[in-house]
C-alpha cells in the first residue's frame, strides 16, 4: 500500500534540526491525485514516505512510518478522512494533518477542526497553496486559505457546542454510525462491514436497523442518497 522512498533525511540531519527534511504521507483514493501531490512536494525537497488509498490504510501507514505531516482527503473508501484524522491525532499526536478536499461544505467545518486537522485546502487550490500549507504545518502552525478561513471561523463559532455529526433533520449520529452508513453506501454487506470494523455481524445488523429508523431510510438507495448528501461518499 505504501510507496516508501528514503534518501535525504538521514544525510541532512546534522546539528541544525531545521535542516531535517519534512516527511509526508499522502492519503487519497485517486492515484492521479497522489501522484500530483507527490510531484509538487518532491520538487520542493519534501520526502514523501508513503501513500494510502483509504482511511484505514492512512492510519496504519501513519503509525508505521511516523510522518511529520499526513495529507488526507476527506472522502475515501472504508473510512472517511475526518474519522481517519481523529484517529491519527489520537494515536500519533506528533503527526499534523492537512485536509485536502474537492469541495468546501459548512457541514464539515466543525468536524475538520474538532478532528484535529490544522490545515484545509481545496484540491483546486493545491498548486497555489499546498507548499505554503505544508511549510506552516511543519512548523506546527495552522493553515487555511483566506477565502476558506472566514467561513471556517464563522461556522465553527456557530456550531462549537455540538459534539457529534448531525444530519439535516437534526438527528445526531455517532461516529460508529457514520462509519457503518458510509460502508453500507459503498455497497458493503453486513458481514463485510463487521469484518472491516471488527464487530459481530449481529452488532452491525442492529446498528443498521437503528440507523434506518433514526434517519427514516427505507432501503439501500436511501442510504446511498443520505451518504452522498452528507459528503460521506462521492456520487
Amino acid at each position: 500500500m505504501s510507496d516508501v522512498r528514503g534518501g535525504g533525511a538521514e544525510g541532512r540531519e546534522g546539528s541544525d534540526v531545521s535542516s531535517r527534511v519534512t516527511r509526508v504521507l499522502i492519503a487519497d483514493d485517486h492515484e492521479i491525485v497522489r501522484s500530483g501531490v507527490r510531484g509538487l512536494l518532491e520538487a520542493r525537497g519534501y520526502e514523501v514516505v508513503g501513500e494510502a488509498a483509504d482511511g484505514h490504510a492512512a492510519i496504519e501507514e501513519t503509525l508505521r512510518l511516523s510522518p511529520e505531516i499526513a495529507i488526507v482527503d476527506i472522502t475515501m473508501p472504508r473510512l472517511n478522512g475526518l474519522e481517519a484524522t481523529r484517529r491519527i491525532r489520537r494515536l500519533a499526536p506528533r503527526t499534523e494533518v492537512l485536509i485536502l478536499s474537492m469541495h468546501y461544505s459548512e457541514q464539515m467545518v466543525q468536524e475538520v477542526l474538532e478532528a484535529g486537522a490544522r490545515g484545509y485546502i481545496l484540491k483546486s487550490d493545491a498548486a497555489k497553496h499546498l507548499i505554503s500549507a505544508v511549510e506552516a504545518l511543519s512548523a506546527h502552525r495552522p493553515y487555511f486559505t483566506a477565502d476558506v478561513s472566514q467561513q471556517l471561523l464563522d461556522a465553527y463559532l456557530a456550531n462549537s457546542g455540538r459534539r457529534d455529526p448531525v444530519d439535516p433533520s437534526g438527528r445526531e449520529l455517532t461516529r460508529r454510525e457514520q462509519e457503518i452508513i458510509q460502508l453500507l453506501a459503498e455497497g458493503k454487506s453486513n458481514k463485510e462491514v463487521a469484518s472491516l470494523l471488527n464487530l459481530s455481524t449481529r452488532t452491525v445488523e442492529t446498528h443498521r436497523t437503528n440507523l434506518m429508523r433514526k434517519l427514516s431510510l427505507h432501503g439501500l438507495s436511501d442510504v446511498i442518497h443520505y451518504a452522498i448528501r452528507n459528503k460521506l461518499i462521492l456520487p
